[in-house]
């Protein structure tokens, strides 16, 4: 590297805060109250311990962790040290975990314990032991002080037990590779967006200066922040995380989401800011009316709520302003934009049923099937440019150049932008399921249930449900001869997939329509399913 080369990692931002208000609470989880200064110097012992076991520049680290303090200390660290971060979904089985692994060439993974309920932790070693090639596995226990359940591999703590509290971060580049996320698309096998220091940076800087309009800032009293939404997803780790780490502001965090826990956690901890996913405003709702909730507390300190991952309900957003007294505004990314790409700012009014404007250094826009742009109030493919696309999927050269025809990153999902830049989403990418704010991908369940010895053919796709948003229904063509019952179905598909993925609905067919391409016709399963 140059001396006149331009640094940049996106660790600084703790450093900063932690040099300018050390004292000011940064984490807080239960119990733990943990300042600026003490997260600071956590990082360090991790990042020195990192450097100790030869992670170094572009190594890639993972992490399989809830929201717990031990993400955002092991998160910074990695970086830190000059390394990659590559989150894992919790609820990922061996399977699931062992092919992140090994397809992004993880040197150490860092796992939560788990729990009886979310036994991550020995799904975790099962995936780690079948790879070979992670050379470490870092253990975070349920107690500081509690002992390995894998005697072999060491713990956090007795890992930086003897690790020094100051660490010079890396000299990052700021197109450097610090996060990689893995994202199905449209094919089935996850991809790795990989994210750049510059990427990230630049959307928590970007999206924490959306929210000024509506926040005195001149009072200097420290805000609060909820985070609901998993950690390992991108929202929550830089709409939520990223953004108010670099505002300083304190960070709550709440590793399941249930409605009760949620208002109780807003009212004890005077929570400012909050992003959530549609059916978790349907469920607070819907909790609040039933219960008699008194929501005045939270009232007088929520100051800004946005919505994401899915179209919101226009009378389920209305129903909630109402009721807590604040406006709720939507945006638009993915994985692969940082994620942050549209907002409702709050300067303008506020259109519903659209995400908002494009985001300060983004560009968006329609593009017809010859990546032409549309005009306004005509649907087309939403086309992204700007600081916070990816730099491309990692491995994946062919994918990579598709996504990036012509400089513009093609989401595959349909939109339409008004005369005023409003973007409203017609459309997901063409068989996403979003279950309770999380993607499904029908391919790559597709793929894995195709292995049945009992199936012969079959189709995913996404039905309605009240609850959930979308539920996974599969239709099933057996092999002739064959038996098979839902349940024995389900059961099997439970062993294969995550909790979050799934069908829990099964439906046994004779057939499947089949549309003029010789490929099987969902959109005629959906509309079936909307006649009953």
């Amino acid at each position: 590297m140059s001396l006149n080369a331009t640094t940049l990692n996106l660790a600084s931002i703790v450093t900063h805060n932690a040099k300018l208000t050390p004292d000011r609470e940064a984490i807080v989880w239960k119990d733990v109250r943990m300042t600026y200064g003490q997260l600071d110097a956590m990082i360090n012992k991790v990042a020195n311990a990192l450097v100790e076991m030869g992670i170094g520049h572009g190594d890639k680290v993972a992490l399989d962790c809830p929201n717990l303090p031990y993400f955002p200390i092991v998160y910074y660290a990695i970086m830190k040290a000059g390394a990659v971060v590559v989150p894992i979904c919790v609820l990922f089985t061996p399977r699931e975990i062992e092919f992140q692994l090994r397809d992004s060439e993880a040197k150490a993974v860092f796992v939560f314990e788990g729990t009886p309920e979310l036994p991550m932790g020995r799904s975790c070693k099962e995936a780690f032991d079948n790879v070979g090639s992670c050379e470490h596995l870092v253990v975070l226990p349920l107690e500081l002080t509690a002992a390995s359940p894998f005697p072999e591999h060491k713990t956090l703590t007795q890992l930086i037990a003897t690790q020094s509290a100051r660490f010079e971060t890396y000299p990052t580049s700021p197109d450097d590779t610090c996060a990689i996320l893995y994202t199905s698309g449209t094919t089935g096998r996850p991809k790795g967006a990989e994210l750049t220091h510059l990427n990230i940076y630049s959307n928590a800087t970007t999206t924490y200066l959306t929210h000024l309009p509506m926040i005195d800032f001149t009072d200097g009293e420290q805000k609060t922040v909820l985070i609901t939404l998993p950690l390992f997803h991108t929202t929550g780790q830089t709409v939520q995380m990223n953004t108010h780490i670099y505002g300083g502001s304190r960070i709550v965090l709440l590793p399941r989401f249930e409605p009760q826990a949620t208002l109780d956690a807003m009212v004890e901890e005077k929570v400012n800011f909050w992003v959530g996913v549609p059916t978790m405003y349907w469920a607070i709702l819907k909790f609040a009316d039933e219960t008699g909730y008194d929501v005045s507390k939270v009232r007088e300190n929520m100051k800004v709520c946005t919505s994401g991952g899915a179209p919101m309900p226009v009378e389920v957003m209305k129903a909630f302003e109402e009721k807590f007294d604040v406006k709720v505004r939507e945006g638009y990314g993915l994985s692969e934009t940082s994620p942050l790409a549209t907002f409702n700012h709050f300067e303008k009014p506020s259109k519903p049923g659209t995400v908002g404007q494009a985001i300060f250094g983004v560009e968006v826009k329609c593009f017809d099937e010859n990546d032409r742009e549309v005009p306004h109030g005509e649907r087309g493919e939403i086309v992204i440019r700007g600081t916070n696309v990816m730099k491309g999927y990692y491995k994946r050269p062919d994918a990579t150049a598709e996504a990036f025809r012509g400089g513009w990153f093609h989401t595959g999902d349909i939109g339409i932008i008004d005369e005023d830049g409003y973007l409203a989403i017609v459309d997901r990418k063409k068989d996403m399921i979003l279950r309770g704010g999380y993607n499904v991908y029908p391919r790559e369940l597709e793929e894995m249930i195709m292995t049945h010895p009992a199936v012969s053919l079959v189709a995913v796709i996404g039905v309605p449900d009240d609850r959930m948003g979308e539920e996974v229904k599969a239709y099933l063509v057996l092999k002739e001869g064959a038996q098979l019952s839902d349940a024995a179905f389900i059961d099997w598909c439970k062993e294969k997939f995550a909790a979050n993925k799934y069908p829990r609905y099964v439906e046994f067919r004779d057939s499947l329509p089949i549309g003029n391409t010789g490929k099987i016709s969902k959109l005629a399963l959906r509309e079936e399913m909307k006649k009953h």
